[in-house]
């Protein structure tokens, strides 16, 4: 998932960055507004377990490799997938430039894959579950999901930068990560923040509390 600069002309990286920026600079308004001083450790908590868990990379051929995200676990438990975008922001730019893992002219690339589409796609997954398959299975669903239509994506742009065949690297990157995605992505965000919502749930951004309805003077005062 963390495409290299070898992997990808400088043209079409470019295109990535334009891309990812407004984004990441949406991402930082959304720090700026929303992000208080209670919520920073929780932030800084989740950036270093994504680090972490990121390391554990799965080989899966043509130079690549699998692992899992965060994204949507983050955006979740902030109640924003802004909040993933930022936080995979600053992985990947720490990854990058201390660790070397992930290119410097493709980190539009990766922050488009890992921390835009895995963290949007996720979070309103988990927000269109949530209702009616509660808390546990919409997070399994929401990350399980976000993990795999990134992985997706990354595979058509290894194509269009002609890396690796379409058909091989969508086979490649969409089996490993679909079944990453079970038994890393899915079960651990479900796990945590399962966890949360019964010990911490002050610490959950949540959007679907019931609010209670205006009588009919009320309503039509």
């Amino acid at each position: 998932m963390h495409i290299p600069d070898s992997f990808m002309p400088l043209s079409q990286a470019i295109v990535y960055w334009i891309i990812a920026l407004p984004f990441i600079i949406m991402s930082m308004k959304w720090a700026k507004n929303d992000l208080d001083e209670m919520k920073v450790p929780v932030l800084a908590a989740l950036a270093a377990g994504i680090f972490a868990i990121q390391a554990m990379n799965i080989p899966i051929g043509m130079g690549t490799s699998g692992h899992m995200v965060g994204a949507t676990l983050v955006a979740i438990v902030f109640g924003s997938p802004w909040a993933g975008v930022l936080v995979l922001t600053l992985v990947l730019l720490v990854q990058g430039f201390a660790f070397g893992d992930g290119g410097i002219t493709t980190m539009g690339a990766n922050i488009l894959n890992m921390g835009i589409i895995s963290g949007f796609v996720g979070y309103y997954a988990y927000v269109a579950l949530r209702k009616s398959a509660g808390t546990s299975i919409a997070a399994f669903g929401g990350a399980w999901l976000g993990l795999f239509i990134s992985a997706i994506v990354c595979a058509v742009e290894m194509w269009i930068a002609g890396t690796f065949p379409l058909r091989a690297g969508l086979i490649a990157m969409g089996t490993y990560h679909l079944i990453i995605g079970f038994i890393g992505e899915g079960l651990i965000t479900a796990v945590v923040i399962t966890a949360i919502a019964k010990s911490r749930p002050d610490l959950l951004e949540d959007d679907f509390t019931v609010k209670p309805e205006k009588s009919k003077k009320e309503a039509h005062a």
